[in-house]
C-alpha cells in the first residue's frame, strides 16, 4: 500500500506548505514557492513567494525575503518583507525592510527598520545650487549630516 500516487503531479502551488520540523538544520540559499513553516534552523538566503512562520523553536539566521512574517522564534540577519510580526517571545535582531511591522507585548525588536516604498534620494546639483543662490533661496545640505544614523527606542521607568 503507497501513500504516493503516480499521476498525482509534485509541483508545489501557492496553497503548499514547506515545514522545516524541530531538529533539523538547514543551511544555503533556498527558494520556496508557497508557504513555510520553521521550528528547526535555517541559515543562509531564504527567498519565499507567499508567507513564513518561524514558530516557538524555530531560528532563521541570514537573509529573508517573504510577503509576510509572523515570529515566534528568532530572525537574525536581513529581513525583507510587506508585513512583519513578532508575537509574544518571538525575537527578531535584524535589519528590517517592511510596510508594516508590529509588536506584542514580550515580543523583542532590535535593530533597524526601513519602509519598503523607495525613499527619495537627496542629491547635489551644483547648477540647481548656483541658481537658487543667485535668487537668494540657499539650500543647506549640510543640515542631513546633523541627523543621526540610528534611532534607539526604549521604555521609560515611571
Amino acid at each position: 500500500m503507497g501513500i504516493l500516487k503516480r499521476d498525482v503531479s509534485a509541483k508545489s502551488g501557492r496553497n503548499a506548505v514547506t515545514i522545516i520540523a524541530r531538529g533539523n538544520h538547514l543551511s544555503g540559499d533556498m527558494r520556496v514557492s508557497g508557504k513555510v513553516h520553521v521550528d528547526g534552523v535555517v541559515e543562509g538566503r531564504l527567498e519565499v513567494t507567499d508567507d513564513v512562520t518561524i514558530g516557538r523553536h524555530g531560528v532563521v539566521r541570514g537573509f529573508l525575503t517573504a510577503q509576510h512574517v509572523n515570529v515566534s522564534g528568532l530572525i537574525e540577519g536581513d529581513v525583507f518583507c510587506d508585513s512583519l510580526h513578532i508575537e509574544r517571545g518571538g525575537k527578531v535582531r535584524a535589519r528590517v525592510c517592511s510596510e508594516k511591522l508590529t509588536i506584542d507585548p514580550q515580543g523583542c525588536f532590535l535593530g533597524e527598520r526601513h519602509l519598503q516604498k523607495a525613499t527619495p534620494r537627496l542629491e547635489y546639483h551644483p547648477d540647481l545650487t548656483a541658481e537658487k543662490e543667485a535668487t537668494g533661496e540657499v539650500l543647506d545640505y549640510a543640515l542631513i549630516d546633523t541627523l543621526p544614523d540610528r534611532i534607539t527606542l526604549s521604555r521609560g521607568e515611571g
